[in-house]
């Protein structure tokens, strides 16, 4: 099937308050193209310098997500082409992005990701660490965060389930809370193979990558985010 015919099929399986994000990361624009003329205006990218590359000959109405993990040193690159970072994981970072943001006189919206499953080898904050960036956030005057994201252990459906539980137990707890930068609007799980079982446990923004562009014929390394 080709990029249209896996929107559609996706579309008619997420409900219309659920937002479908296509992981264009290490595609071409004639891909995104496709992906653009069949509806798709969310877009997320890995790499901070690409995604720059692709905002620059793209349609302007195109929403960027900013997937991958970030290094502080690139964040002044997407102050004027991000429409949502969804990878807010560090103290330090936080304070990049408040700084490079405030310099422009502009409000970065945010997700903070979660190591939900604790791994080694993925970004995202510690659960018992939150807070104490949580205290960090509500200090800054140029960061707003939207909700979480999370990328879970690689598991079957009932391993899938428990970890997209536990992190929308976190996502309620932070809601019922009053904040001044915090508002938990987004709750961002679920990619290609588990989308479905994330939207039934609350998700409301899953990253698709393959599910809509096919398989990716190279690997640039890096933890999945789709």
């Amino acid at each position: 099937m080709g990029i249209k015919q896996n929107i559609e099929e996706l579309k008619s399986k997420i409900p219309s308050e659920v937002t479908l994000l296509a992981v264009s990361k290490t595609k071409p624009l004639e891909y995104l193209e496709e992906a653009y003329k069949a509806g798709m205006r969310d877009f997320g990218e890995n790499k901070v310098q690409e995604m720059a590359k692709k905002a620059e000959s793209f349609h302007d109405d195109v929403r960027w997500h900013f997937i991958g993990h970030l290094q502080s040193n690139k964040v002044k690159y997407l102050v004027d082409n991000v429409h949502l970072i969804h990878s807010l994981s560090s103290i330090s970072l936080l304070n990049e992005i408040e700084k490079s943001f405030g310099k422009a006189n502009k409000i970065a919206n945010t997700l903070i990701q979660i190591n939900i499953g604790r791994e080694e080898s993925k970004s995202g904050i510690l659960e018992e660490n939150l807070y104490e960036l949580i205290e960090a956030i509500e200090k800054c005057n140029f960061v707003s965060v939207k909700g979480i994201m999370v990328i879970i252990p690689i598991g079957d459906e009932e391993s899938n389930r428990k970890y997209f539980r536990k992190t929308r137990k976190i996502f309620d707890e932070l809601k019922e809370k009053e904040y001044k930068n915090i508002n938990m609007n987004i709750l961002s799980m679920g990619m290609t193979h588990d989308f479905m079982t994330a939207i039934e446990e609350g998700s409301n923004l899953v990253r698709v990558g393959t599910g809509i562009f096919g398989e990716r014929n190279y690997n640039l390394g890096g933890e999945s985010n789709e």
